[in-house]
C-alpha cells in the first residue's frame, strides 16, 4: 500500500502520529511531507532523525516544504491517484482553516488539494477537536524560578547547538531535543515533556467541524483511529 503522510507544527498528538508513522513504514511505503513547522516542532521535540531514518527510495521520500518551493511538485502524485491514502497528523488549525477556505498556498494544504482531485482517500487528526481544555506537552523549557543563573551554565555548556541563552530562554528553532541541557543542569533547572492546560479557540472548533463537509475526508480523534479497508 502507498501512503502519504503530512505533518504540521503541532506539539499535541506528535509522539503518538510518530509511532503510528514507524509501525505503518515497515508494512508500506509511506512517503513523509514536512512543512516548515512541521519539521521545526519534530526538532524541537527531539523526534526529527525518528522520521528521518524511515525514508529511502521512491515511495519512501522525505520531502520538505523548504525543498519543494512554491509548485509542490511531489503533491502531483496525489492528483494522479497514485498513493492509497493521505494522513495528515498532527494537523494545526491554521492548516486546517487553509484546507476548508480551499487554500492551497502550503505543502500540505496543496497536498489536500491534490488528493481531492485524485480521489485519494484523506485522513486528518486535527489538534483542536472540541471546546474546552486539552492537556499537551512542552518540549524543552527554562524554568526561571529553578534557574540559579550560574557564572557558567553548565546546561548551556552541555546544548551541542548552542540554544540556550543562561538565565533567559532556549531558543527552540536551534534546539534538537536531545536533552543534554536536562541532564546536565544541577538544579533541574530545564524541564522536558511538561504537561500544560491549554484552551480551544472556538473558530479553531468550528473550521475543523468544517471538514466533516469535504467528500473524500475523514476526521479522527486520534491516529490510532486510523484504520485501513
Amino acid at each position: 500500500m502507498k501512503i502519504a503522510w503530512g505533518i504540521t507544527g503541532a506539539g499535541h498528538l506528535l509522539l503518538e502520529s510518530v509511532e503510528l508513522l514507524e509501525k505503518l513504514s515497515k508494512e508500506h511505503e509511506i512517503t513523509i511531507l514536512l512543512s516548515k513547522a512541521g519539521e521545526e516542532v519534530l526538532k524541537m521535540y527531539g523526534l526529527f532523525e525518528r522520521v528521518e531514518v524511515l525514508a529511502g527510495g521512491y515511495y519512501r521520500e522525505l520531502a520538505l516544504e523548504k525543498d519543494q518551493e512554491s509548485s509542490f511538485p511531489i503533491t502531483g502524485r496525489l492528483s494522479m491517484g497514485r498513493y492509497d491514502h493521505l494522513i495528515i497528523s498532527p494537523t494545526t488549525s491554521n492548516t486546517i482553516a487553509k484546507i476548508v477556505h480551499g487554500i492551497a498556498d502550503s505543502l500540505i494544504s496543496n497536498a489536500v488539494a491534490q488528493a481531492g482531485k485524485g480521489k485519494v482517500n484523506t485522513y486528518i487528526i486535527p489538534v483542536d477537536m472540541e471546546s474546552g481544555e486539552v492537556q499537551t506537552v512542552l518540549p524543552s523549557k527554562l524554568e526561571l524560578d529553578l534557574c540559579q543563573k550560574c557564572q557558567i551554565c553548565e546546561a548551556a555548556a552541555a546544548c551541542p547547538n548552542d540554544a540556550i541563552s543562561p538565565g533567559v530562554e532556549i531558543n527552540l528553532l536551534k534546539c534538537k531535543g536531545c536533552a543534554a541541557c536536562q541532564q546536565a543542569c544541577p538544579f533541574e533547572a530545564v524541564s522536558g515533556g511538561k504537561i500544560i492546560t491549554i484552551y480551544m479557540r472556538e473558530i479553531d472548533v468550528k473550521n475543523t467541524y468544517k471538514l466533516n463537509n469535504i467528500d473524500g475526508i475523514q476526521v479522527l480523534n486520534h491516529p490510532s483511529e486510523i484504520k485501513f479497508d
